[in-house]
């Protein structure tokens, strides 16, 4: 009866530190981790940049900084959004992703500013965008969105 007890008291003891270390993470997905959490992210990922030429290894991987996932709808569709950008230049490198809600095809909008573009131009006038994996106009919209939302987009 003992053994029991002290069994169920390790394990309660056990959950109650595994529920403190997860309380002390945000518990939403980063765009960052999305390729190493899920098989089926990074097959998505693959196939909307697999017919892209040149892009940059923080792209490919979805290895810059990157922000929490927002569960977004676009039309009757929902999809996981979210930002990255590039790790050493976070203005000027950045991409905004969604991945449809059963994580089959993912979208990508890659923003890059100018290197050396002077504070007094807007950044959405001389700014190159990419768009990644064919999205429809509606994901578009969605994506353009959350660069708008961005404070240093004008």
């Amino acid at each position: 009866m003992q053994k029991s007890f002290k069994a169920s008291l390790v394990a309660l003891l056990l959950g109650a530190s595994l529920a403190a270390t997860a309380a002390s993470n945000d518990g939403q997905q980063r765009v960052n981790e999305l390729l190493s959490v899920d098989a089926h992210y990074r097959s998505a990922w693959q196939s909307a940049i697999k017919p892209e030429q040149r892009l940059p290894d923080w792209v490919i991987n979805l290895s810059g900084n990157g922000s929490p996932m927002t569960a977004l709808e676009a039309g009757h569709d929902k999809y996981l959004v979210g930002q990255l950008c590039e790790t050493s230049d976070c203005s000027k490198q950045r991409l905004y992703v969604a991945f449809n809600w059963d994580k089959s095809e993912a979208y990508g909008l890659l923003v890059q500013i100018p290197v050396g573009l002077p504070e007094d131009k807007s950044p959405s006038r001389h700014t190159d965008l990419h768009w990644l994996g064919e999205p429809d106009d509606q994901v578009k919209a969605l994506l353009e969105e959350q660069l708008k939302k961005d404070p240093g987009w004008y």
